[in-house]
């Protein structure tokens, strides 16, 4: 789908946004594995997400979903039952990989594929634990989906992650549920907690001290009712607009503040940016607010100071910067951003698919191996751009088009409802002509 952009002059209003994507993940497989109805309110939209639901229900979990709600009988961990075809995780490289994760606990055969993109995504990071574990899995060149394993007689381990990973670590600690003992899960630097929290609010003996969690294996799981908080990752792009265009006032309500995910409004903050944390208070474990966001007084005033990222900060916003990069070339001082080879093994080399589009645009930016340096003071040419089937890819550029001196066209637009269907409608909603 082509999709017409128009340029904006400013952004106004109060928004909620749909379920973070990766707490919604997390809550329907354990309500799948606890004993009882569980009900997660403000489940994400996207459609990663509902690759996760449909891959349970190929394992026997009766499901229902009305809108946002879904309720989740769950049947304890031995309730799955082997599927009777391939599970398919479309391009969600959260569910493969996070779903593997209980699948080698079971005793059967199963088998999860995804995409053409999800299915060049690796999958060693994954495998080696789990068949350290005890699991046996195949995979194409020992590293691609499809994935088929045999699950079953786990035994703890103590793993130390080779690289800081959330889907990996979750992986490990979900495996970890049907081995007896303790398990020990050891980081090299804090990622995203909402497992641990998840695991807790369902009823495991998690233990967290620094960088190791340890988790006692064969708990009995509880239902719950629990709320989504509202995704942070998605909210990058309407930040990014505010910031971007003179006037702006918005608020976002119902927001995940998970300390583990607020990098991005750190790595903002530290260019100059007016954000503010108007309200903070914690549901289910998890921190939720609403942010100010405001942005420049005039068109002559650049949006921010600019920057590096680089190092651990770079792993802690790797999914926004394509629209960090837009942000960089707006801002005064340019933007530099290293340590990033992460992004070249996304739904596309997003550090490729990110320069493609500014040039478009008309914006200069230095490609290196790990990352861009992007020149500020920039102007955006309106253009026809192209998201390349990635849904960041496809956001960032739309939020650059407000900025643009005309109507610009993006290619494959709807390759935002993988994680944001609502994504247009919403922008529409709040930017002003």
């Amino acid at each position: 789908m082509t999709r017409k952009l128009q340029p904006a002059r400013s952004v106004k209003g109060r928004i909620w946004l749909p379920g973070d994507k990766s707490i919604s993940h997390r809550y329907a497989l354990l309500a799948a594995v606890a004993e009882g109805r569980s009900v997660i309110r403000n489940y994400s939209t996207g459609a990663d997400c509902a690759a996760t639901l449909e891959c349970l229900r190929s394992l026997s979990v009766p499901i229902d979903r009305d809108g946002n709600e879904v309720i989740v009988e769950g049947g304890g961990l031995s309730g799955l039952k082997a599927p009777a075809g391939m599970l398919d995780a479309g391009n969600s490289g959260s569910t493969i990989r996070m779903l593997s994760g209980i699948l080698a606990g079971q005793p059967f055969i199963s088998e999860i594929t995804g995409d053409e993109s999800l299915s060049r995504r690796p999958m060693k990071r994954i495998i080696t634990p789990l068949e350290q574990m005890g699991a046996r899995i195949d995979a194409r060149e020992g590293n691609f989906p499809p994935l088929r394993i045999l699950g079953g007689g786990l035994n703890a381990i103590d793993y130390e992650l080779p690289v800081a990973s959330a889907q990996v670590k979750t992986a490990v600690l979900f495996a970890a549920l049907s081995a007896p003992g303790w398990t020990s899960v050891r980081e090299p630097l804090p990622v995203r907690d909402h497992s641990e929290i998840a695991l807790g609010e369902f009823g495991a003996d998690v233990e967290v001290e620094g960088n190791e969690i340890r988790l006692l294996g064969q708990p009995r799981l509880t239902a719950r009712e629990l709320t989504v908080p509202g995704d942070i990752s998605s909210s990058a792009f309407f930040i990014g607009a505010a910031l971007l265009l003179p006037g702006s006032e918005l608020k976002i309500d119902g927001l995940g503040l998970n300390p583990t995910r607020t990098s991005l409004l750190d790595v903002l903050r530290g260019m100059g940016a007016d954000i503010r944390i108007l309200d903070r208070r914690c549901k289910y474990g998890e921190p939720i607010g609403e942010i100010l966001v405001c942005g420049p007084e005039s068109a002559r005033q650049a949006p921010l100071q600019g920057g590096v990222i680089e190092g651990d900060m770079t792993a802690a916003v790797i999914d926004e910067i394509p629209m960090l990069a837009v942000l960089g070339a707006a801002s005064a001082d340019g933007l530099i951003i290293r340590d990033a080879g992460e992004l070249r093994l996304k739904e596309t080399d997003r550090i490729t698919t990110v320069a493609d589009n500014l040039a478009r645009m008309g914006v200069t930016a230095e490609v290196d191996p790990d990352g861009l340096r992007i020149p500020g003071r920039q102007s955006f040419r309106a253009s026809r751009l192209d998201s390349f089937g990635d849904h960041r890819i496809a956001m960032a550029f739309a939020v650059a088009s407000l900025k643009a001196n005309g109507e610009s066209e993006l290619r494959n637009a709807d390759a935002a409802s993988v994680s944001f269907p609502e994504f247009y409608d919403l922008l529409d909603q709040i930017t002003e002509a």
